[in-house]
C-alpha cells in the first residue's frame, strides 16, 4: 500500500491530464495485454496485438520490448515520462533524453528478478543504440495495435473526466476520490493507493495529476518525481464500442490515420490544427495534409480563425461515420452512467 500524504498545496492543486500519453499509454498497454486475466477487459485490443504480433515487424518489436522490460509489476519510470504528451515523437525523444544514470537506476530495480542477457545490460547501460532499438520498438508497437483504436481511447478518456469532474463539482475531493477506482481510498489528509509498491511519502506541493486510462492495467500507478504534481494514472472502462481490425471498415476506405482524423472531430467538434494533430498524434505538417485530403473529398470543411485554422465535420463526413462504421458523432446522453469498472483486484 502507497500512501501518499497530501497537503493543502497538493489538494489546492488537483487536476486532469490534458490527454492520454501516447508513449505511456503504449508500454501499459504493452505489459497488461499480456496478462490473460485483465486482457479480457479489452478483448478487441487484445485480439489485435495477439494477431498482429505472429508476423512482420510488429513480431520483432513485441519480442524486443517483452525483453527489456517486466511482464508485470512497475515499469521504470523513465519509460512513462511527464513530458512529450502531445505526440508519439515528442514521448520518445523526452525518453531518449533521460540522464544515463537515472536509466540505469531505473532499469536495474526493475532488472532484479529477472536473468541478465546482452541486450539487458546495454540497456541498463543506457547504451544509446539499444535506446534507438527500444523507441523504434514502441513506434512499431503503437502504429500496429493502438493507433485504429487510439479515437475510441481518447473519447473514453474524455468520458472519464467528464464524469469524474461532475463528482467533484457535487460531492468535492472527497466525492471525486471515493468515484476513482476501489484500489484508491481517501482518510484526509493521506490518499491510500494499492498499486506496484508501498510507502509512505509526502506531497510535492505542486498538486496531484489524474489520468484515467483504459490500459492502466489492474492496478493504479504512480510516479512521484521533486518539483512536479504526482501522477496517479488508474484504471479505467474500455470504451463501449471498440474498432477491431476486421471491422474497422472506415480504416479500410480512408486509410487508419485519416479514419482517426474524422473519429477525432465527431467527437471533439471543431479542432485547430495544432490541436487536432495532438489529439491524434501526428505531426501538424501531417494533420493539415489529412484534414486537406478529407476536405477535398467533402468530408471535412475549414475556416481561418485569425492565425488558426479550424476543421469541422461535414454532414457527408458524419454520414459516412453512421453508415460505414455505424458510429455516432456524439456521446451518449448519460455518459458517466454506462462507465463501469469491476472492483476485483488480483
Amino acid at each position: 500500500m502507497l500512501r501518499l500524504h497530501l497537503g493543502s498545496a497538493d489538494l489546492c492543486r488537483v487536476r486532469f491530464g490534458d490527454r492520454l500519453h501516447p508513449v505511456g499509454t503504449a508500454l501499459l498497454a504493452g505489459q497488461w495485454l499480456r496478462d490473460p486475466t485483465v486482457a479480457v477487459m479489452a478483448p478487441a485490443l487484445a485480439e489485435r496485438a495477439s494477431a498482429v504480433e505472429g508476423t512482420g515487424p510488429a513480431q520483432a518489436a513485441t519480442a524486443i520490448l517483452r525483453h527489456l522490460l517486466p511482464a508485470r509489476g512497475r515499469l521504470p519510470d523513465f519509460v512513462t515520462p511527464f513530458d512529450g504528451v502531445e505526440s508519439l515523437t515528442a514521448g520518445l525523444e523526452a525518453i531518449q533524453a533521460t540522464p544515463a544514470p537515472r536509466v540505469r537506476e531505473e532499469v536495474s530495480a526493475a532488472y532484479a528478478d529477472v536473468a541478465a542477457t546482452p541486450l539487458r545490460r546495454r540497456f541498463a547501460a543506457a547504451d544509446p543504440e539499444v535506446l534507438d532499438l527500444f523507441g523504434g520498438a514502441v513506434r512499431t508497437w503503437f502504429d500496429a495495435v493502438l493507433a485504429p483504436h487510439w479515437a475510441d481511447l481518447v473519447s473514453a478518456y474524455r468520458q472519464q473526466v467528464t464524469c469524474a469532474g461532475q463528482r467533484l463539482a457535487q460531492h468535492g475531493l472527497t466525492g471525486l476520490f471515493a468515484g476513482l477506482h476501489p484500489a484508491i481510498r481517501w482518510r484526509e489528509p493521506v490518499l491510500e493507493i494499492r498499486t506496484w509498491w508501498d510507502g509512505d511519502l509526502p506531497g510535492t506541493g505542486h498538486g496531484l495529476l489524474l489520468l484515467p486510462s483504459p490500459l492502466a492495467g489492474p492496478r493504479p500507478r504512480v510516479l512521484v518525481e521533486p518539483g512536479r504534481p504526482i501522477l496517479l494514472v488508474y484504471p479505467a472502462a474500455m470504451p463501449v464500442r471498440p474498432a477491431t481490425a476486421e471491422g474497422d471498415a472506415l480504416g479500410r476506405l480512408l486509410g487508419g490515420t485519416r479514419a482517426l482524423v474524422l473519429r477525432r472531430l465527431a467527437v471533439e467538434g471543431g479542432l485547430t490544427t495544432t490541436v487536432l494533430a495532438r489529439a491524434v498524434g501526428i505531426s501538424l505538417s501531417s494533420a493539415s495534409e489529412h484534414a486537406s485530403a478529407l476536405r477535398a473529398t467533402g468530408l471535412v470543411a475549414s475556416e481561418r480563425e485569425g492565425g488558426a485554422v479550424r476543421h469541422h465535420l461535414t454532414t457527408l463526413g458524419a454520414n459516412l461515420l453512421r453508415g460505414v462504421s455505424g458510429e455516432q458523432c456524439a456521446t451518449s446522453p448519460s455518459p458517466c452512467q454506462a462507465v463501469r469498472w469491476p472492483p476485483v483486484l488480483p
